[in-house]
């Protein structure tokens, strides 16, 4: 159940003792704090999560086709069949990139990025699929074709996948 909370003021607006609105010059302005929490399972991706914590890079191969899913899927969108888990490197090629100047705040840890920075699609070694993240370098150095690697941040975060960020393979 949330928590509300209230700030009450009482304002006297002005009005002539001839105007229509003079017995309605009492107004009752509140401010209101909302807040809420609730639990979200990240299902059959957890593992996924998991992992980040432990520093492992996981993803999913279909066992037909062998397409390697990063991020993870549970099921081969091409085959339909279930996948199992593998380990990558971590490390892959900036296939595509977009430098953003807005953040747009969706929670604390995206609030906190300074801007400009850069949103990379990355082909990670040994995956079949882009892998879209935060990519923290210099945005005039970046460019396609550009070599990045996982980094595993250590401060706490509000959600698992800022656990890690690309950087520049050096």
């Amino acid at each position: 159940m949330p928590d509300v909370k209230s700030k009450k003021d009482i304002l006297q607006i002005e009005a002539g003792e001839d105007s229509l609105w003079a017995d309605f010059g009492q107004v009752e302005r509140l401010t209101l704090s909302l807040t809420q929490t609730y639990t979200h399972t990240l299902g059959r991706y957890s593992r996924f999560f998991i992992e980040l914590e432990n520093q492992r890079f996981m993803a999913t191969r279909c066992g037909r086709c062998q397409r390697v899913y990063a991020p993870p899927r549970p099921l081969c969108p091409d085959c339909l069949c279930p996948t199992y888990w593998v380990e990558l490197a971590g490390t892959g090629t900036v296939q595509t990139f977009s430098v953003q100047h807005f953040s747009p705040g969706s929670n604390a840890d995206v609030a906190a990025l300074k801007t400009p920075y850069v949103f990379a699609y990355v082909l990670l070694d040994g995956a079949s699929t882009l892998f879209p993240h935060l990519l923290i370098a210099d945005p005039a150095q970046v460019t396609v074709g550009m070599r990045v690697r996982v980094h595993y941040v250590q401060q706490p975060v509000e959600h698992p996948i800022h656990l890690i960020h690309f950087i520049p393979v050096e």
